[in-house]
């Protein structure tokens, strides 16, 4: 049975790896010479080559490990993308008013965590599954909340979770903060690597592939 396992890929790796999202869209020319554009897929699902972040005999053997541990491509894990990890910018420190993850209405307990791309009506909200959740912070209405003794993060879902008396009231601004990792698989069902070719620079490739889990 196909499941995920929440444990991360080796960061030291990670933060060599190369890659990002992909768009898919179909277009069509017309006729008339215009074009006809249609997205496919309402996310981008990202893809990255791990092969990249390889230093050393000991990644080489962590990898193949940690390839072993997922039995190929069967199970998912966590992935830290180097490039996009935080709700704020890669040098910054992630605050509970960094993006609006929903509006309370007094009953409501549960806030999927999203991350805002864009701005106005071309805005993209990306759901963040993964939160790490110790770096979770939460604001109501501009007013930080404690952690555990007003809410918690579901660690199935990654939802931010109210406790009871600390529910968002109705048409409270809900913001947070947080740094998270991207669920992904191997996207191979063999690693191939030389050891003569890795000592003479050439890189061997580990792609891994987003899933939406």
């Amino acid at each position: 049975m196909n499941s995920f396992h929440d444990v991360r890929f080796p960061l030291a790796i990670s933060f060599g790896t190369t890659g990002g999202p992909e768009r898919r869209n179909e277009i069509v020319q017309l006729v008339s010479g215009r074009e006809q554009r249609n997205a496919r897929q309402a996310l981008a699902r990202r893809y990255y080559d791990a092969g990249t972040g390889l230093r050393s005999l000991d990644d080489v053997h962590a990898v193949l490990a940690f390839f072993e541990a997922r039995r190929g491509s069967l199970h998912g894990f966590r992935f830290r993308d180097p490039f996009d990890m935080k709700s704020c910018a890669p040098s910054a420190t992630p605050s509970a008013l960094d993006q609006r993850v929903g509006t309370g209405d007094g009953a409501t307990a549960r806030f999927a965590l999203t991350k805002t791309y864009g701005d106005g009506e071309d805005a993209v909200l990306r759901p963040v599954t993964h939160p790490v959740a110790e770096t979770v912070l939460v604001a109501v209405n501009g007013t930080e909340m404690q952690t555990s003794l007003d809410y918690a993060v579901d660690g199935e879902t990654g939802e931010v979770v109210f406790q009871p008396g600390a529910t968002p009231a109705d048409g409270a601004v809900v913001t947070a903060g947080f740094e998270f990792d991207v669920p992904v698989r191997f996207d191979m069902e063999r690693l191939s690597v030389s050891l003569s070719a890795f000592r003479a620079g050439q890189i061997p490739t580990i792609p891994l592939v987003e899933i939406f889990a």
